[in-house]
């Protein structure tokens, strides 16, 4: 009977989203976010693939001082093909189209985006951009910084590989505010009954901040490149000073959407960090308001400290001390966010599986990276550090500690969920504390090289740094090990991995409570009704029923996992109350 009532209730058990029609075709032009999501993820994992040993043939170089891998116009050349893979092809839109396309609407309790077909359109688009960086390589080289700063990507040197560069971040960057249209559109409208904005999970809250930046901020950058793709191809004066333009004016436009765009990439994990934090501490998120607001404030507050970046560009004194009053401000709202995370820890029951060590990872690593940022938020610190190795470890530890962080997280927490596997846990720890070990290795050698005075983008250095780039270049080596140790863990998982329950961390939102894994074609067979908030785990005898019946049948084949801690006391409860039991087992009933 339990069985037959599970069929009825999600379909056949062997039919899902992956599999309900295996041809080629029905992959390329499907309108299912879950598989755009699962299309995004191969695509991205393979310009993270080309980032990263881009990264390590950077660090190879810089070994030992000399000439090693790379004459000098060669390294420039692969740390800017480094840096422009890395932040425009991955790290902007890595966890919006990946995390956010699959997980959102089933958060929402939805059968799909908005917007379906636009949703396809993004990714072929941001495709079309990939296949012009690719034909940027073919036609010639960039060696002008990720950064494309004139006069150096006007310039005749620069080669007419530039044109074809900054075209495809001018399309790719259409894919991006296609994105954000549709996940606010479909945050605002397809909501669940009862899924009122104070329930929603806060990954929820924090794509809704970041969909805000990316319509707003984004056609600032395409109509920057835009303007250098005319100028180089017109010749007309913009920004090349030899033709009457200003240079100045390039950074101001260039860094109103990057900065921006540095919350693009972060407000993301600081959602999957909260969604974490709370399941594995079996504790409802402390000052739940505050940090859903903090989203929207780091969202809003990032449009007005672009200027930071140009402390020792001319700008005035005036300027500079307005820009550096607002980088201590956008300090405020992140660090609500650690402090109420802190917060839930200490009032939870701590369960360390492998999402939760990505967690506590990103705890240590985001505030090393925030803690610098206000360091070189200071006029008169800024001066000295500008241009130095401190900026590239304060910019790594917020990208690679925060970004790729949570991401791996993420992709830890919700794979049984999307792949219906269990990958092998103790591998699982063993990579995080691996790549834990290798990233502060690899960039807090940045941060005293930085602070010794070493410049950034140096293809050469003098002996003194060279035990500092010695320890920094064999980090990146253990970095990369951890992931490809984290990869192959995953890979395994798909062939040999243990069928996953429907829920096998005890979470309480509704992709976990009210699908099966991996989900049916249209994520739900009835759309649920929520009458709790996403964290209320001190109402464990309610999580698997909403009133409506969709999700019983889930009960049936799981429940919070017999070694996860049980959930603490009722937070209406005095601390030292005795805590709720847990089941014994899967499925069990207390």
């Amino acid at each position: 009977m339990k069985q037959s009532r599970n069929v009825q209730e999600h379909g056949h058990a062997n039919v899902n989203f992956l599999n309900h029609d295996k041809r080629i075709w029905s992959w390329i032009y499907t309108v299912d976010h879950k598989r755009i999501g699962v299309m995004y993820a191969v695509t991205l994992a393979i310009t993270f693939l080309v980032g990263g040993i881009l990264a390590l043939l950077v660090r190879t170089e810089l070994i030992a001082p000399g000439e090693t891998v790379f004459t000098p116009a060669q390294y420039n050349q692969v740390f800017t093909m480094h840096g422009i893979v890395m932040t425009f092809l991955f790290l902007v839109p890595a966890i919006p189209a990946i995390v956010g396309n699959i997980i959102l609407p089933l958060q929402l309790g939805a059968k799909d985006v908005a917007f379906p077909r636009l949703n396809l359109a993004s990714y072929w688009i941001f495709v079309l951009g990939v296949v012009f960086v690719i034909m940027g390589l073919i036609v010639g080289h960039v060696d002008t910084g990720w950064t494309f700063y004139t006069p150096y990507s006007t310039s005749d040197a620069a080669g007419d590989s530039v044109l074809f560069i900054t075209l495809a971040i001018f399309i790719a960057g259409f894919g991006n505010i296609f994105t954000g249209i549709n996940f606010i559109v479909t945050i605002h409208k397809m909501r669940a009954p009862g899924l009122t904005w104070n329930r929603l999970p806060l990954f929820v809250w924090a794509m809704y901040a970041v969909s805000i930046v990316q319509v707003l901020a984004t056609p600032v950058l395409g109509i920057t490149v835009l303007l250098l793709f005319f100028e180089r191809l017109l010749q007309i004066g913009i920004f090349d000073p030899a033709l009457g333009g200003d240079p100045i004016l390039f950074q101001h436009f260039f860094w109103f959407y990057s900065h921006p765009a540095v919350y693009i990439m972060i407000l993301p994990g600081f959602g999957i960090i909260s969604e974490l934090v709370a399941v594995f501490s079996r504790q409802r998120l402390f000052g739940y308001r505050a940090v859903a607001l903090s989203s929207v404030a780091i969202a809003l507050l990032g449009f007005l400290v672009w200027g930071h970046h140009m402390f020792v560009s001319g700008q005035s004194v005036l300027a500079a001390v307005i820009f550096s009053l607002i980088t201590y401000l956008i300090g405020i709202p992140s660090g609500i966010k650690v402090f109420n995370w802190i917060a839930t820890m200490y009032r939870g029951s701590i369960w360390l599986q492998t999402p939760m060590l990505y967690a506590i990872s990103f705890l240590f690593l985001f505030t090393i990276g925030g803690l610098t940022g206000i360091m070189v938020g200071v006029l008169a610190v800024d001066v000295h550090l500008h241009d130095t190795y401190y900026v590239v470890g304060h910019f790594h530890y917020v990208m690679m500690g925060g970004n790729v962080i949570a991401l791996l997280g993420a992709v830890h927490y919700w794979w049984p969920k999307v792949v219906g596997k269990l990958y092998n846990e103790p591998v699982g720890k063993i990579a995080a504390a691996i790549i834990f070990i290798g990233l502060n290795c690899t960039f807090f050698a940045h941060l005293i090289l930085g602070a010794k005075g070493m410049p950034r983008r140096y293809a050469d250095y003098v002996p003194e740094f060279h035990d500092l780039h010695l320890i920094s270049t064999l980090g990146s080596y253990v970095l990369g090990i951890g992931l490809f140790l984290c990869a192959g863990n995953l890979i395994w998982s798909i062939f040999k991995g243990k069928k996953s329950p429907a829920n096998p961390w005890g979470a309480a939102t509704l992709e976990w409570t009210h699908t099966s894994s991996p989900p049916i074609q249209h994520n739900f067979v009835r759309t649920p009704i929520v009458t709790r908030g996403p964290y209320d785990f001190h109402l464990a005898h309610d999580i698997f029923g909403e009133g409506d019946g969709a999700s019983e049948a889930l009960a049936h084949d799981s429940s919070t996992p017999p070694d996860a801690p049980p959930p603490p006391a009722n937070v209406n409860e005095p601390r030292g109350a005795t805590p709720m039991a847990r089941p014994s087992k899967p499925g069990s009933k207390s």
